[in-house]
């Protein structure tokens, strides 16, 4: 089954690489996040909220497994091509590599035109900090921070966990992931109703995030700095950052470029200080942004080299033995 799971993330890639995510066509994340609302209105009221956030996130992440297992068995049992197939598009649907850059890009255009009331509307999309009154260098950091953090969450983990599990795997950490930007907040409102979907979303990207800090230090060239240098910026940062997890990604991709990310940000007029990642060597501009976006572009393949490789030696070492 590896050597099927390996083909399934391969035609997942291109599929996303080529068509990413049309915003009409089905989609199970958007059933995911329906279930989620759903199961959040009946169960965050009262006592024992954790209890409840837990018992959501295991009813969502198993009902995402069974469905996903049931669709990928009976494809299977027609002919293998279908279940790659099969498997291939529910895999698509847990990446958004396209869709990540094409965000960034969405921010990058108005910037690059000098409109920048265009550029802090499109940044107020993909971020939750206030963007009204950011400068160019604030809307850059928080457009290559946004990319960063999700270059794990977005497109590594997904496929890491799929060619562990398949595609019932890869969905069901999109389903963890999701009810965590949903309800993993530390706020009045989510702070226990939460707790179990933001540690279990902790949980899943712990190895994804640090083999993929790894693999961007290894496949991209840093501007400022030797690669000892820049992963050494990435042992000395990553654990300043209050996700035991982003802190990697943001890191890497702030020692390649040469720059600082974190500082300052306002949530709703409140402050709050994020640690600083990298050495400020050169100034944050709106090229940062496509430099970003090409990086997510190579660590994305070099990292489906990478578990192919791992997925090849498996099945050999199967043989052997």
């Amino acid at each position: 089954m590896m050597e099927y799971h390996l083909l399934a993330i391969f035609f997942a890639v291109l599929t996303d690489f080529i068509i990413g995510d049309p915003p009409k066509w089905p989609h199970p994340v958007k059933w995911i996040g329906s279930g989620i609302s759903v199961l959040e209105k009946l169960l965050n009221q009262g006592k024992s909220r954790k209890s409840k956030g837990l018992l959501m996130v295991l009813l969502i992440s198993t009902a995402a497994f069974l469905a996903s297992i049931f669709l990928v068995w009976m494809c299977y049992l027609i002919h293998p091509g279908i279940g790659i197939a099969a498997e291939a598009i529910i895999i698509s649907t847990t990446i958004a590599q396209k869709g990540l850059k094409q965000a960034a890009l969405e921010v990058y255009v108005p910037l690059k035109s000098g409109n920048m009331a265009e550029a802090r509307r499109k940044l107020s999309y993909i971020v939750g900090r206030d963007t009204e009154n950011l400068n160019e260098e604030e809307v850059v950091r928080g457009t290559v921070e946004t990319v960063a953090e999700n270059i794990s969450d977005g497109v590594t983990a997904p496929l890491f966990w799929g060619i562990i599990g398949g595609a019932p795997f890869a969905i069901v950490y999109r389903a963890i992931n999701t009810c965590d930007s949903m309800v993993g907040y530390k706020n009045e409102k989510y702070q226990d109703f939460g707790w179990a979907s933001a540690r279990l979303d902790d949980v899943v990207n712990w190895i994804p995030s640090r083999l993929t800090s790894y693999i961007i230090l290894l496949g991209n060239k840093p501007a400022c700095l030797t690669r000892w240098e820049a992963l050494r910026i990435l042992f000395r940062d990553a654990k300043r950052h209050p996700s035991p997890n982003s802190g990697w990604l943001e890191a890497a991709i702030a020692s390649l470029l040469g720059v600082q990310l974190g500082g300052v940000n306002y949530y709703k007029g409140v402050i709050s200080n994020r640690a600083k990642m990298g050495e400020p060597i050169v100034r944050l501009e709106e090229a940062h942004i496509i430099k970003t976006n090409r990086i997510l572009t190579r660590t994305t393949i070099l990292f489906l080299l990478f578990i192919a490789m791992g997925g090849l030696l498996f099945e050999l070492a199967k043989t052997w033995f």
